[in-house]
C-alpha cells in the first residue's frame, strides 16, 4: 500500500493552533521543533513544510 498525497505528522509549539486527526508533535521551541521535523522526515519518508513559525507538517507527496 502506498500513501501519497496525506499528512503523515504535524509538529508545533503552539497545539491550540493544530487541528486533531493525525499524529501531532508539542515541542517546547523553535529549535526542538526543527530537530523533530527534520528527524521525521527521515523516518516518514516525507517532506517537511513550514507553514508558520509555529507549526511544521511532514507530507507524502
Amino acid at each position: 500500500m502506498d500513501i501519497e498525497k496525506f499528512i503523515l505528522a504535524i509538529i508545533t509549539t503552539n497545539p491550540a493552533k493544530v487541528p486533531s486527526g493525525t499524529s501531532v508533535f508539542h515541542c517546547e521551541n523553535k529549535e526542538e521543533m526543527e530537530v523533530i521535523a527534520t528527524n521525521l522526515e527521515a523516518i516518514l519518508d516525507g517532506i517537511a513544510h513550514l507553514l508558520t513559525e509555529e507549526i511544521y507538517v511532514i507530507v507524502k507527496h
